[in-house]
This record gives structure tokens, sequence and C-alpha cells, in this order.
């Protein structure tokens, strides 16, 4: 029997969002990377954009770690490879530590990875302690191996803050408030990597400053358990399919990608905002981005929307998710009220909303058995046409996302995470 797999690893964590976890999670990969260490970093929960900025930093792909979407098997063989290749593993949370079910405290305490608390700590003193010990000993059986100090304005307020914390907590440091390192948002979270022209100054600088913290050692070896591989079988074997990738279409897992190639699928990229045309292709691929950032080049590409109608009109497959669906909209109009007509395969209207539209883990039940995935967006949109159904949430009863298919176009809000059920995912791309 195959044995398991040693390795030091680290949980970033926090006790609510915008704490700072990407910028620590991307610092520490590129701290260590600097020291000639191989680092492999996964992301907690459904993200698009913090795996850019992860991968930037550690120089490797980031996949997501999810005990409902991914599923454990697939995350414990997901860490069972890094083990086995990296000198260091690390996964940001999501959200706050014990926030959602399962949480990112669940999926440390199933694989038996320490958690570092990260606390932004700019409105505090000794209060800091108090949080530190709350996150530390809400549950019991929770390994935790310390806290680090965020946001700090001097080493004034770094003494006040290590003075509060309790005896037998491990402290880290602390991190200055620093212009320099913050990675900037924008309304479905950070900017995309490579749209922040000075990320590598940026990731320099962070580094530096771990460098300076109890963080520059690596952590604990944690022992990761094999898990056998199922082997699929080549259902998109001579299919080839073309996956939109661009700065308006970049919301792509890259284990998505990877299980269509395992299928046996040719993938082709292609840029709806830049190409004139369509690769030579049987099934397209349209994953969600920021298509409402670019609406003149979207509207004034006729050339690529005449080739989606001719796909389309061919019943060849195409499968669209969230912006994916939206540039195939009649129209599409923007936050500020600006308004551009679309490729025009739906019927139908989306506008940008000022807050959150949707928010969730949700499956989809689809031919070929239950996909799992979530939505993540701002836009509200208006159609004529009846959804095939309805997408499951995770929590509550009540009917999630539409999911409408038009001929051989299949489209919704969700983001499908494509391993949770191959054969369905081979469904959507073969005629």
């Amino acid at each position: 029997m195959t044995s398991s797999q040693y390795c030091p690893a680290l949980l970033i964590s926090a006790p609510a969002s915008g704490q700072g976890k990407t910028t620590i999670t991307a610092a520490l990969a590129r701290y260590h990377r600097n020291q000639g260490r191989r680092v492999r970093v996964f992301k907690t929960g459904p993200d698009f954009l913090d795996p850019m900025i992860l991968e930037r930093a550690s120089g490797g792909p980031v996949y997501q770690l999810d005990l409902w979407m991914v599923g454990e098997q697939d995350c414990k063989q997901l860490l069972y490879q890094a083990a086995g290749e990296a000198n260091l593993i690390l996964i940001e949370g999501v959200m706050g530590l014990f926030d959602g079910t399962p949480s990112s405290a669940d999926l440390a305490r199933f694989f038996g990875v320490p958690v570092l608390a990260l606390i932004d700590a700019g409105a505090m003193a000794q209060t800091f302690g108090a949080i530190a010990y709350g996150l530390a000993r809400y549950r019991p059986d929770l390994p935790f191996a310390g806290v680090l100090a965020n946001q700090v304005a001097g080493p004034a307020h770094a003494g006040m803050l290590a003075e509060g914390l309790p005896a037998g907590l491990r402290y880290f440091g602390a991190l200055s408030r620093d212009a320099a390192i913050a990675l900037p948002g924008r309304h479905l979270g950070l900017v995309q990597a490579e749209e922040i022209a000075d990320l590598e100054t940026r990731l320099e600088a962070a580094a530096a400053a771990i460098g300076q913290t109890g963080l520059r050692a690596l952590p604990e070896p944690v022992a990761f358990a094999p898990m056998e591989q199922a082997i699929l079988p080549t259902r998109l074997q001579g299919v080839r399919i073309g996956v939109a990738r661009d700065r308006a279409f970049a919301f792509l897992y890259p284990a998505n990608l990877e299980l269509l190639r395992s299928l046996g699928a040719e993938l082709v990229f292609f840029s709806p905002l830049q190409d004139t045309g369509l690769p030579e292709v049987d099934s397209l691929y349209l994953p969600g981005g920021y298509p409402e950032l670019y609406l003149e080049q979207l509207a004034g590409n006729e050339l690529m929307r005449a080739a989606l109608q001719r796909h389309h009109q061919a019943g060849k497959p195409i499968y669209a998710e969230c912006g994916g669906m939206l540039c195939l909209l009649e129209t599409l109009t923007d936050k500020q009220g600006r308004q551009a007509t679309m490729f025009g395969l739906l019927s139908g209207h989306a506008v940008m909303q000022p807050r959150l539209a949707a928010l969730g883990l949700q499956s989809a039940l689809l031919s070929g058995g239950e996909l799992r995935g979530h939505t993540f967006h701002h836009s509200r949109m208006a159609t004529p046409l009846s959804p095939l159904t309805y997408g499951r949430r995770q929590r509550g009863e009540l009917p999630g996302e539409a999911i409408y298919r038009l001929g051989s176009l299949t489209a919704s809000y969700l983001h499908l995470y494509f391993p949770s059920n191959p054969e369905a995912t081979a469904r959507l791309f073969l005629a």
C-alpha cells in the first residue's frame, strides 16, 4: 500500500473577509520560493481572482480545496500529489475561519493542517488577544499554529498587541500598514493579476516583510494520505473545444481544463475581445469574467458575433457561465448606465447592480447527473426564455440559478466545477 507523503503545511485564515489573507498567503509563497523552495498553494472554496495572484506568487497552478464542491476524495488526492513534489503547502482560507459549511476550519481539521490566524489589528489593541484566543479555542480539536497581526501602526502598537495575547498562543509577529504591498480590488474581489502593472514589486515587498516575522521558518510537516485516482473514460476523444480566455473571460479553474483534457478533448483558446473569428472547433466553453468592463470592444466585434451565431445555428454545443452567458444576450448595461449590444444568441438583457446580486454554493442536476459549483455575480438578467431547470442551493430550499437550454446552448449564472461529475461535464460539450 502506498504510504503517506509528509510536507510542511499551513492554512491561512482570519476572523472575516478583508483581513489580508491573499496578500499574506502570496507573501509567504513568494518568500519561500525566493529561498529556493517549491511552494504549492491552494484556495479554499470557489474563487477565481485570488488564485491568479497566488499563481504569480508561487510560480505554479492554484487549485481549489472544498469539502463540498471538490469533495473529500479529490481534495485528498490533490494534497497528496502536492506533498510529493513540494517543500511547502499553503492553503488560503475563505471568509472567516468558521464561516460556511464546510468552513476553512473544517478543512484544516479534516487534513490536520495547522491554522495561521491573520488578524487586522489596525483599530484595536489588547482586544487582539481575545480574538486570537477565541479563534484558537472555539474548537478544541482544531490544529492551531498561531497568530499574525496585520495593519499595525508601529512598534508601540505591536507591543500592545503582544501584551494582550494569553500564554500558550504563538505570536508570529506584526506587519505594518503599507500601501506598497496592498492588492487593489473591484466589485467581484481583487483586480486580476495581469491588470496590476506593479504586481511583482508588491509581491517582493510583501515577501521581504514576511522575512522579518516568525513565518520565515517552515511550519511542521503534515502527513497526507494517498487516494487512488479513478480512470476516466475518454468521452471527449477527438472533440476540439474552443475556450474563451482573455481579460473579459478569465474565470477558469485549472481543474476544469485538466478534466476536459483527461476526457480526451483538445482545447483551443481564443479571445472574444481580439479575435475576428472562431478557431476550427466542435464545441465552445465561454467562462465567466468581466464582460461589463469591455462593452465597446465586445459590441464592436461584429465578426465574432457572426461567428458565434453561425456556430450555434450549426447545432454545435456551447456551454456559457455567468459572464460568458451575459455576452450572449441582446444587451448588457454596466454600473454607469452604459448599454451595449452583445452577441445576441440569447433573448434578454442584463444590468449590473450596485450590490451583490447572488452568492453561494449550488449544484445543477443535468443529463449525466449532478455537477457542483457556485454563483457570484453583480448583475440581474431579464429574459423571456423558460429555464430548463434550476440550480439547487447547498443551504436553503429556495430554487437556485436558472439554467437555460436553447438548442445546443446551455447557459447559467453558475460556475460549475467539472471534476465533480466528469460524465455530466462531457455531455455539455457533445453534440
